[in-house]
């Protein structure tokens, strides 16, 4: 069995948000209450994050997330990545180092904001009073492999900072992060039908640096997964309207949603 969570569905400002409230989004339907997006994934025996967000403490707790294998980041923004100090309660159960995974790039912003994370000799171990990650360094479309699970991290194109998508088991389930257009070769790394493709959407109209709903539905019929849900909505997307939009392959998700085949 495998399994994807929706930890957080929500953009930035999650919804409400403190300025705009509920925006265009219907209070009364709970599927409009997000959190910052983050998920959590079950594949070929492996558990693993995608993304911290501010919100992951309650994530962790409320979906009994106690043990983890690793966490994939996409970018260094402050929704995707703040949350990284609650990572410390899931050494403390374990006793043992998380391994994390980033570009570059990314692992050098998480090592100067918070180094006191990072843990590359287990010999200084103390899991229990001081978190352990352990970095490790993915260069895009250069597959690697922990124990049965593949991982090909893609590059996103067109967000404001540097953006990494996820490619696993070569399309069982693709990750895409914050982006503004995909890059032709990102598609000769899908070699299978995708049972869930995870794509941001934050306004239905797009902005500068995301896409909007008609890319996404380009990119939909493109990659024809079984089912595509649709994260990182802001205050602009309500869940209905969004949903009505939608080719029959695809939804909007909401926080908490599970996901098995």
């Amino acid at each position: 069995m495998s399994k994807v969570i929706i930890l957080g569905s929500g953009a930035a400002p999650g919804v409400p948000a403190l300025a705009n409230g509920f925006g265009a989004c219907d209070a009364n339907n709970p599927k409009n209450y997000r959190m910052r997006t983050g998920t959590y994934m079950e594949l070929s025996g492996v558990k693993f994050l995608i993304d911290t967000s501010p919100d992951l403490r309650w994530q962790l707790i409320k979906n009994n997330i106690k043990k983890l294998d690793a966490v994939f980041y996409t970018h260094s923004h402050a929704d995707h990545l703040h949350g990284i100090d609650d990572l410390r309660e899931i050494n403390r159960l374990s006793g043992q180092m998380l391994d994390i995974y980033g570009t570059k790039n990314m692992i050098q912003t998480i090592c100067t904001r918070f180094p006191y994370l990072i843990c590359q000799d287990e010999k200084n171990l103390n899991p229990i009073f001081k978190a352990a990650l352990r970095p490790h360094v993915v260069e895009y479309e250069m597959s690697f492999m922990i124990e049965q699970l593949k991982v090909t991290p893609i590059e996103m194109i067109g967000h404001n900072i540097e953006s990494t998508g996820y490619i696993f088991n070569d399309g069982e389930v693709v990750h895409i992060a914050d982006f503004k257009s995909l890059d032709e070769r990102v598609f000769k790394y899908i070699k299978r039908q995708p049972e869930v493709l995870i794509m941001p959407l934050t306004t239905p109209l797009g902005t500068r640096f995301h896409a909007g709903l008609d890319e996404l539905k380009y990119y939909a019929a493109k990659i024809n997964p079984k089912r595509m849900v649709i994260n990182h909505m802001a205050v602009e997307s309500d869940y209905e309207e969004v949903k009505r939009q939608c080719l029959n392959n695809m939804k909007p998700t909401y926080d908490g949603e599970i996901i098995e085949w």
